[in-house]
């Protein structure tokens, strides 16, 4: 089996409530990236890219796009089956830009799926879980209006929240004091500042909070900002943004800086290094969240096929980003119910695209 041709296509998926807030950001809507590759068999697979606009990671749409043109054309030919081979051969192609490579690598996965008649998630080590822990994040808006979505979102059957953070610090105090008042009993809630506080700031809001319960993520940009509030802070830590590389896992292991990390598929360069990374965690006892920077049913297919295998005690938690937008670029999605979605058991991700949707590609790369 060969790679015949790459489509490349691009999507706008607006959001629901009108915006989408974090940190010191906010979008209608995010430029996502669908990428399909043919083969000569007459077995295609999609993948997706959708980076959290131009200035949240080193990431960017259009960059996705200019990327998968640059190395497409050294692609054609290669077996999409053999993923260690595409993804060094990508490597060699292309230095650091890891999102560029993911949405080929998702690709790559549903074919081998598909050719094997398996899911995904059988690919990525076998359906350790039935169904997938989500948690529904609250956006940055005034306190009052965070406390009425999570009391709907409650209602909606939701256990775990990430609310955004990461602005005027006395503004977060008070939306940390209040949302976390209007929790239920038992439910779970993480306060993410997207790197959004600079390290004083964030040791003054931790402080100001300490009897509160709930979970500190990414309070600072770097590590090392990050690293000293977890010395003031005595809630849980997650790490995210600055976990971009097994090295970054491996020295928070070994410097005690986080509780749980965030495993963002797309920042890591597909589902190989993610599944790479998700292993060693699990040999080290390290807790994570599944998900990936944003996207539709196709990202949210590759989030629940790894989360579905990886080891129930080690994953806290997982995002499904396609309830947030207006309309759906593909079917099969997984299905969301109760706090939880189930990634369905057909061979590959599970998805297809809406090609009327999608339109004609913006990118086409063929021999």
């Amino acid at each position: 089996m060969k790679i015949s041709k790459i489509n490349v296509f691009q999507v706008d998926l607006p959001m629901k409530e009108g915006a989408y807030s974090w940190s010191n950001q906010s979008f209608a809507a995010f430029d996502s990236t669908v990428v399909q590759i043919e083969t000569d068999e007459g077995v295609s697979g999609v993948g997706e890219v959708c980076p959290l606009g131009p200035s949240y990671l080193p990431a960017y749409a259009e960059g996705a796009r200019t990327g998968i043109a640059t190395i497409g054309p050294d692609l054609l030919g290669e077996d999409p089956t053999h993923l260690a081979r595409i993804n060094h051969k990508m490597d060699r192609l292309l230095k650091g830009h890891p999102y560029v490579k993911s949405a080929i690598d998702i690709a790559c996965h549903d074919i081998l799926g598909k050719v094997t008649g398996q899911p995904v998630c059988n690919i990525l080590g076998g359906r350790l879980q039935e169904k997938v822990k989500l948690f529904k994040v609250v956006s940055r808006a005034d306190p009052d209006e965070m406390v009425d979505k999570i009391t709907a979102y409650q209602e909606q059957g939701f256990k775990q929240f990430q609310m955004k953070v990461g602005a005027d610090p006395d503004v977060d105090i008070t939306r940390i004091n209040k949302v976390a008042n209007a929790l239920w009993e038992g439910n779970v809630l993480g306060a993410d500042a997207n790197c959004g506080w600079r390290q004083h700031d964030a040791v003054r809001v931790v402080k100001a909070t300490a009897d509160v319960k709930y979970y500190v993520e990414q309070p600072c940009e770097t590590y090392e900002e990050c690293r000293v509030v977890r010395d003031h802070c005595h809630h849980p830590m997650i790490l995210d943004e600055c976990m971009d590389s097994l090295q970054a896992v491996l020295r928070g292991y070994q410097e005690r800086a986080m509780d749980v990390i965030n495993l963002k598929i797309n920042r890591l360069g597909g589902l190989t290094k993610a599944r790479l990374i998700r292993d060693i965690c699990v040999s080290l006892g390290i807790i994570m969240t599944i998900e990936d920077s944003w996207g539709g049913e196709i990202a949210d297919a590759a989030i629940a096929h790894l989360a579905h295998s990886t080891p129930e005690d080690f994953h806290f938690q997982s995002s499904a980003f396609h309830e947030y937008a207006t309309h759906a670029i593909a079917t099969g999605a997984p299905v969301i119910e109760e706090g939880y979605m189930r990634a369905p058991e057909t061979p590959g991700l599970g998805v297809e695209p809406n090609w009327d949707l999608l339109g004609k590609p913006v990118a086409s790369i063929s021999a």
